[in-house]
């Protein structure tokens, strides 16, 4: 046990590495973290590690599918909820559909079944691939909420196609009507029992006297209760943690304390990387260890069953998101969509953001040893090295590529009606009139015998003309002032932090004061840094 937990030490040390050298390069850090696994597994120490897959649905998909799901935008995900569910469902079905006869048809002795199987394993695109890359681009933020959502249904939908095929495979029997209604059955179920979970954790955070330790600690078993009581009952884990995720993520502000939002933000940011670091890093480790496991089947073959596999994956993408655009278009003359005319650009860009990842790599893994005749499971292995494979090639190719592709196809964001820039000074206007307002209705009296309360309502006051002023300037003078001040600012707060370190020296200053302004400081760089990111992004 020491032993194991000494190695997954080294391993996250080696992803922090691994991860500032994608940085620099200026690479999404999965593909790096996976060739880096790659490499690494053919290093003594780490040759020998294997993935238990109940480890990753158990361990890592819960608060994976968590957190994707309590960061969405439930306006934007019920905005464009035509195109996430037709993504979701239709677009996974058809592709498993694909790789079904495809596979059987190219592999000798590979049934249909069998075929399916593999189709609802490499079926699901992996958001967070996507994502990492999308953020060093400049894309339309509409797109990118499109491809979050996509990502909440598809892994529940095409571990229900697992599922059936897998009985299949294991029974030698399917009955259509049957595995109809408990497709519907798992769907519903799933839901509902995320859902009653997700309402019993609210009545908790609202009803008992918690801590903000004691809230962050709830959200971390929440999604364990969710995926564990939902497989308990053998229906899907994966939409009772996504829909139980949703209700709660749009409670949030009743939910959890200020304290609680701030602090388990940070919580959840790192856990989620760590989670993602091993899952990314596993993958390349495990690959030579697939590869020693292939029997019969001569290494050359396999690699050339997963790459046409591979490559059938990435076109029936392809062709159903563009055959989508031309659906919608359709569509729109009978009925209202939420896209009219999509063109080719987005479509083809969301095509090629259909890397897979850690529900592919789970469902693989999880594909039992032997069957309930006690044989050795059909083609197992073969199954396992053929996801590796797509992973491996979706991954690297498409995630190389993807950032060329969307510079090179210059999509436009024809949804944002007003700029970002813009939006930001109306809101910051619109809070300060609030304020002004309230503080002149209920505390004006008040004004002449408080500093305090006067201070704040001259800092509003000027904050409304200085707001006035950048609405009426043009972007390019709003921007060099803001560049500008951001820059100075920063060196005032650096010296506000040298005089601190100094008064710390001191016997008089007591130093968890100092260190209260040393925090307070902290949270000031971090707002006028992530103001300067955001625009340089929106550059």
């Amino acid at each position: 046990m020491q032993g194991i937990f000494i190695q997954y030490i080294c391993l996250i040390l080696i992803i922090l590495g691994l991860v500032t050298i994608a940085n620099q390069l200026r690479l999404a850090y999965p593909i790096v973290l996976v060739l880096g696994g790659l490499a690494l597994s053919f290093i003594a120490p780490f040759s020998n590690i294997t993935i238990n897959p109940e480890l990753i649905f158990l361990i890592f998909l819960p608060p994976l599918l968590y957190e994707a799901a309590w960061q969405v935008s439930w306006k934007e995900f019920w905005k464009w909820r035509g195109l996430i569910i037709g993504f979701a469902f239709p677009i996974v079905i058809l592709t498993s559909c694909a790789i079904a006869v495809v596979s059987s048809a190219l592999i000798p002795g590979f049934t249909l079944a069998l075929g399916f199987l593999l189709g609802g394993i490499i079926s699901p695109p992996d958001a967070v691939s996507a994502t990492t890359i999308m953020q060093r681009v400049n894309v339309p933020k509409s797109l990118g909420r499109i491809i979050e959502g996509e990502s909440l249904l598809n892994d529940a939908s095409s571990l229900i196609v697992f599922r059936f095929a897998l009985a299949a495979v294991l029974t030698g029997q399917f009955h259509f009507q049957e595995a109809a209604v408990n497709f519907v059955v798992v769907i519903l179920m799933g839901i509902s029992i995320g859902l009653v979970v997700g309402l019993i954790f609210y009545a908790i955070h609202r009803l008992l006297p918690t801590t903000p330790s004691i809230e962050i600690v709830l959200s971390l078993v929440t999604p364990y209760c969710m995926y564990y009581f939902a497989e308990h009952f053998h229906v899907s884990g994966v939409l009772a943690v996504v829909s139980g995720g949703l209700l709660l993520s749009s409670k949030r502000n009743s939910l959890l304390s200020y304290r609680s939002r701030v602090e388990g933000l940070n919580v959840w940011a790192n856990l989620v990387f760590v989670l993602n670091g091993l899952i990314f890093l596993l993958i390349g480790l495990e690959l030579p260890f697939v590869t020693r496991q292939l029997g019969n089947i001569s290494l050359g073959s396999a690699v050339w069953y997963g790459l046409i596999i591979a490559f059938v994956l990435i076109v029936t993408r392809l062709l159903c998101t563009l055959g989508t655009s031309v659906l919608m278009r359709f569509m729109s003359r009978f009925i209202t969509v939420s896209d009219p005319n999509p063109g080719w650009r987005g479509p083809l860009i969301f095509g090629w953001a259909g890397m897979r990842g850690v529900v592919s790599l789970a469902s693989a893994l999880s594909v039992p040893i032997l069957t309930q005749a006690g044989q050795p499971f059909p083609y197992r292995d073969l199954i396992l090295f053929i996801t590796f494979i797509v992973i491996l090639m979706t991954l690297v190719f498409q995630g190389l590529t993807l950032p060329w592709l969307i510079r090179k196809v210059n999509l436009k964001d024809r949804f944002t009606l007003i700029p970002e820039q813009k939006q930001e000074i109306i809101i910051q206007k619109k809070l300060a009139q609030a304020s002004l307002r309230f503080l002149e209705e209920k505390y004006s009296p008040e004004r002449a015998r408080n500093e305090h309360l006067d201070n704040l309502f001259s800092k509003l006051e000027i904050d409304l003309k200085f707001f006035d002023r950048q609405l009426e300037e043009s972007n390019f003078v709003w921007q060099n002032s803001l560049q500008g001040y951001q820059s100075i600012y920063l060196e005032v707060l650096e010296q506000r932090r040298n005089l601190l370190n100094k008064m710390n020296r001191r016997a008089e200053f007591d130093e968890e004061l100092i260190r209260k302004y040393l925090l307070l400081t902290d949270v000031e760089e971090f707002k006028v840094r992530e103001i300067g990111l955001q625009e340089s992004d929106a550059e």
